[in-house]
């Protein structure tokens, strides 16, 4: 008798599981792979000078004639901007709601994308990519024209909710679907994966009408200028403050690309509502009285070259920040980002301004479930197995302990991070040994992935201890030293105050030289190689600090 076989669901995460950011999530089964999401993360501070990082895929396009489609839940950055680095090298469908794909289009713009294959969907649509069909399905976000997915597998169906709160009085569009999530329950749902990135914070999600009051109160209280940063994505945001400005008779300039191109296609869309006459362009702002303007920029983050951040050094061509200006910081701080967005503040408050950041004066509120909105998610759906994603491994620990407060076993609740990968077969569930690469691709400048690990420590190294470079030129005919040993010191000693340790290294040098060249032909590497471990042990002993050496010779 031959055994029947029976394909298996894969779900493997390249991104977002075990860390804020660059969420991308495969299903496989059989012959065919689904992607949800396509983002990136921005680096902690031991990526030094990384501008992004984003989701390794190799194992995309070793089986890029399965894929099938990408499929984007929203707007944000974290979910759409691996888009630009990543997409060309796959080339499949990317299927997104109207706003969605906007933001898209705008960012593939910026690369010189022209006319990527974006196919237009909304709620309540369903999708057949595969053996897969995907009914979309309405959630509230921090960006309209957000979407969860309801994903029909021959092994069962699975919920992906995608970033997601309860909020009953959205500023655009209506509530979350309950109706549908009680449907698919009712249906039988064998998988929840569902956002963690609140699962620690208690209650219930604010709603963004809450914001709205209290960024109308700043506007009341604020007689000069307000500079207001948020997310340039944050297009609910951005209609507050515009509703503000009306309210209150002001004029709004915006400062920062994305934030410009974001608005210009949200309104063009129809998902900004600017009344004729309150947008201003920057050039002219300083010609309108202080308490009459509103100046709308980016940089909520303390990125380098953002609008904020040029104002706050001084450098920005038509703002500049004085005395009796307010500076509302209209987001949270990404992990990561902390030191360069207070860095931002601390320079404000120098150059006179008065700043409002701090989450608890109501400025701000998350778009993520909380721990209680997660409970009400699990209720509705009442999942057989749930997997947490999108978020730190802490978070993922306290989404799946919410599980188990909700009647839902151990066993049956898998927390995984990149690379690893689930396997359902036959209505079960289980962790597999199998792992893909997940590793980070890092985005530097121009270059994408060609900034490894040895090249990171290389910069950590120098970040730490400095560089220390030897300059040996000698005779190519004797192998002798010509002249004294040039030394460079970045980072590391002051060569001025440190005289006595320079003389001592040089003379160390002319030894260390002596006892590696009495070979001929000269093996420069070997020399090279040998100078550097003796030397870093040398300034180790004298100094407790370890510099990179670098040996230079140079044969005349």
């Amino acid at each position: 008798m031959v055994k029947k076989f029976y394909p298996k669901l894969k779900i493997i995460p390249l991104g977002g599981l075990g860390e804020v950011g660059k969420n991308m999530m495969i299903y496989e089964y059989g012959q065919d792979i689904i992607l949800v999401d396509c983002g990136i993360m921005f680096p902690g501070q031991e990526f030094l000078g990384i501008d992004f990082v984003i989701p390794n895929i190799d194992y995309l396009l070793a089986n890029k004639h399965r894929i099938r489609g990408i499929i984007i839940t929203h707007g944000h950055e974290d979910h759409t901007g691996g888009l630009p680095y990543i997409w060309p090298k796959l080339g499949v469908p990317i299927f997104a709601t109207k706003l969605t794909a906007g933001l898209v289009d705008v960012k593939m713009k910026e690369f010189s994308i022209a006319n990527p294959k974006i196919r237009l969907i909304k709620a309540g649509d369903i999708l057949h990519l595969g053996v897969f069909k995907i009914e979309f399905f309405r959630v509230t976000h921090s960006i309209p024209d957000s979407v969860g997915l309801a994903i029909e597998t021959p092994v069962g169906l699975f919920v992906h909710t995608g970033d997601f709160k309860f909020d009953k009085t959205p500023v655009f569009e209506d509530p979350t679907d309950l109706s549908k999530l009680a449907g698919y329950s009712r249906r039988g749902v064998l998988g929840l994966l569902s956002d963690s990135t609140n699962a620690e914070v208690p209650g219930y999600a604010i709603s963004e009408q809450e914001v709205g009051k209290a960024i109308e109160g700043i506007f009341r209280a604020t007689k000069g200028r307000l500079v207001i940063t948020s997310f340039a994505s944050l297009i609910s945001r951005v209609q507050l403050v515009f509703n503000a400005a009306v309210k209150y008779r002001r004029k709004v300039a915006v400062a920062g690309f994305s934030m410009e191109k974001n608005i210009e296609m949200a309104s063009r869309l129809g998902y900004l509502k600017i009344p004729q006459g309150v947008l201003q362009d920057i050039r002219k702002i300083n010609h309108l009285p202080d308490n009459e303007v509103v100046i709308l920029c980016t940089g909520s983050q303390g990125e380098e070259m953002s609008a904020l951040v040029r104002m706050a050094s001084g450098e920005h061509k038509q703002v500049k920040i004085k005395e009796g200006d307010t500076v509302l910081i209209s987001a949270s701080v990404i992990p990561g980002n902390e030191r360069a967005s207070y860095n931002t503040i601390d320079n404000l408050y120098r150059l006179g301004a008065d700043c409002i950041y701090r989450k608890e004066l109501g400025i701000h509120e998350s778009g993520h479930a909380k721990v209680e909105d997660l409970k009400e998610m699990i209720k509705l759906i009442k999942p057989k197995y749930l997997i947490p994603i999108h978020g730190e491994y802490h978070m993922l620990i306290h989404l799946a302990q919410i599980g188990q407060e909700m009647g839902i076993p151990r066993e049956r609740i898998l927390v995984i991070e990149n690379g690893q990968t689930i396997e359902f077969e036959r209505g079960k569930g289980r962790i597999s040994s199998d792992r893909v690469n997940a590793s980070y691709v890092l985005v530097d400048g121009l270059g994408v992935g060609d900034i490894g690990q040895i090249v990171l420590r290389d910069r950590q190294v120098m970040a730490k201890d400095g560089i220390f470079v030897v300059i040996l030129t000698i005779d190519k005919k004797t192998g002798r030293i010509i002249t004294s040993p040039d030394i460079i010191s970045r980072g590391f000693v002051y060569m001025r105050e440190s005289e006595d340790l320079i003389q001592r290294a040089r003379a160390e040098i002319k030894r260390m030289f002596s006892r590696h060249n009495n070979r001929y032909p000269l093996d420069l590497d070997y020399i090279k190689r040998s100078m550097r471990d003796e030397m870093g042990e040398f300034l180790y002993k004298n100094t407790e600090r370890r510099p990179m050496v670098i040996p230079v010779i140079i044969e005349l």
